[in-house]
């Protein structure tokens, strides 16, 4: 069975392949591995993270620990924008609009109640990740909801 040809915008995703190490809420939470592959030859990109028996998190998330999560980034062509599809451990599904630019990635979603944008930018060497998320009830009054910081994994 042929694969796909992969649109050649989703080469604008590069930056994200290989395995990090997330940490957010100030360092509070984490180290926790994240990994980026390509799928279907480079068609998608799968994002899976778990957290490991070390990691730590802030007492006030308590039943929301969200881990594990997986995300599958897709291109549509006729909008010349990706579509990020996110389940995790606690049953949560949701579907994102998101954007790799000039070294700053965005996430957002409008939903009745819950809002959410994230936003991050690469350093120079493309090996750390440094953003956070912002919720909202309305889509307009914004709240900062965590920092989020992607290192590459070295080892």
């Amino acid at each position: 069975m042929r694969r796909p040809t992969p649109h050649t915008a989703l080469s604008r995703l590069d930056a994200l392949v290989g395995e990090w190490d997330m940490w957010a809420a100030g360092h509070r939470a984490g180290p926790v591995r994240t990994e980026f592959a390509w799928l279907e030859g480079g068609a998608f990109l799968v994002q899976r993270a778990d957290a490991g028996p070390t990691t730590a998190f802030p007492p006030e998330w308590g039943p929301h620990v969200p881990f594990p999560t997986s995300t599958i980034i897709g291109y549509d062509d006729t909008a010349d924008e990706f579509t990020t599809l996110y389940a995790d451990g606690r049953g949560v599904a949701r579907v994102y609009r998101t954007s790799l630019t000039a070294g700053v990635w965005k996430q957002w979603r409008a939903a009745p109640g819950f809002h959410q944008r994230f936003a991050a930018t690469f350093d120079e060497a493309g090996d750390t990740i440094q953003g956070g998320w912002e919720r909202s009830e309305d889509g307009e009054h914004w709240a900062s909801d965590f920092d989020v910081t992607y290192v590459r994994a070295t080892d």
